[in-house]
């Protein structure tokens, strides 16, 4: 193989520790023939395929690249896998895959013509990657990567280990936690233990960097809208992480960004797939991602907070946080008596304080409440929603 790409691929694998693996590292399939792993920047994916490879490469001979690397300024990938194949490799794992022009009609050729190699790729700009699924028809499932759970942060953090809980385990009051005062380290998690990169002095730095990579050059270059139009959305964020939960006015939204309104709806849906937003929809499609949007989220408290800066809401951090771990697990939707509706469950959430009157009339009911470390009857801490994976 290329002297370069394999000086490249060793020296990421000497950075890579594998003390703490992300929840994706045992749900994906990694003896299949082809998939991708895809998600929002910054969330850990190229670390999970380089422990993999360093944990299992003396069994199986690997090789991985990044799809920016300079030998793809001469070589195709075509190329690479040729090679590979020549010298009797048998798994290859390709990161950052969008980087590279046309990559998934490649893929597709060396899927039909190297039944020897095995393929992973993984890919930041989401928007891309569904792109590209047309070209990989039924060859390449992929795999959908969210960043860290409060129960991941934990672990990776402050070394605290913690089972996954169910739903069941959750409402029935057996998740629990070892240190005695959970709620500090639920606020820090909430402000800055999303990412992994969280406990860097500069996290707020790259988290403003990924925010405009993706706001203005994925979504951008994707949607065929110039580059003005991304910084408007990049605008709308921060309404969004100031407002009590956000409920779209399309209208109002069309006069604020200066686009039209009819356009709107996709802008969202690029937002959503890139992994800057959440929507929160009804039941009205009968399937899950198809109904009405009723709310609109930033994707995660760290961007809430970063965005938001001093006028934060909490209302708004606080159903953040539910509906981005609860998403992962199970469909969320909008519930028409309270905040969040979960396989005919009603969730309201709220502070310490909080009542029990929006879910008076609810068949099953729960009210979720912030500012106490633990629970009884149907009133739920809202930390321990954050151990579901």
């Amino acid at each position: 193989m290329d002297i370069t790409l394999t000086a490249y691929m060793e020296g990421q694998l000497q950075q890579t520790t594998s003390t703490f693996h992300r929840y994706m590292y045992d749900q994906v399939s990694w003896h299949s023939r082809m998939f991708g792993l895809v998600g929002p920047r910054g969330i850990g994916k190229s670390t999970m395929i380089l422990q993999y490879i360093k944990e299992n490469r003396e069994s199986n001979r690997m090789f991985y690249v990044s799809a920016d690397h300079m030998y793809f300024s001469s070589h195709s990938l075509i190329d690479l896998v040729d090679e590979f194949s020549k010298e009797g490799g048998g798994q290859i794992f390709i990161d950052e895959i969008h980087k590279y022009e046309n990559w998934s009609r490649e893929l597709k050729q060396i899927y039909d013509t190297h039944h020897d190699v095995k393929v992973v790729f993984t890919g930041s700009s989401v928007l891309d990657i569904y792109k590209g699924q047309a070209d990989l028809s039924r060859r390449a499932p992929i795999f959908m990567m969210q960043g860290m759970s409060f129960r991941e942060y934990l672990m990776l953090f402050h070394q605290i280990e913690v089972p996954v809980y169910t739903l069941s385990d959750i409402l029935e009051h057996r998740a629990t936690l070892s240190v005695i005062h959970p709620l500090p380290l639920f606020r820090d998690y909430l402000k800055r233990g999303y990412y992994p990169f969280s406990n860097e002095s500069d996290f707020e730095l790259k988290l403003g960097q990924v925010i405009n990579q993706t706001m203005e050059v994925d979504i951008p270059i994707y949607a065929n809208m110039n580059a003005s139009t991304g910084r408007k959305l990049k605008k709308l964020l921060a309404v969004i992480a100031r407002s009590v939960p956000f409920k779209p006015v399309m209208d109002s939204i069309a006069s604020v960004v200066g686009v039209s309104r009819n356009v709107l709806p996709d802008y969202f849906l690029f937002m959503e797939q890139a992994g800057v937003i959440g929507q929160l929809r009804d039941d009205t499609g009968g399937i899950r991602g198809v109904g009405k949007v009723e709310k609109v989220y930033l994707d995660n408290t760290n961007l809430a907070y970063l965005l938001g800066a001093d006028s934060t809401d909490l209302g708004n951090i606080r159903e953040t946080f539910f509906y981005n771990q609860m998403r992962v697990v199970t469909d969320v939707i909008n519930s028409r008596i309270s905040d969040f509706e979960i396989n005919g469950k009603t969730f309201e959430l709220g502070g310490k304080k909080k009542g029990k009157k929006q879910i008076a009339d609810a068949v099953e009911g729960y009210v979720v409440k912030d500012d106490i470390e633990f629970g009884s009857g149907n009133t739920i801490p809202l930390w321990a929603f954050g151990l579901a994976y």
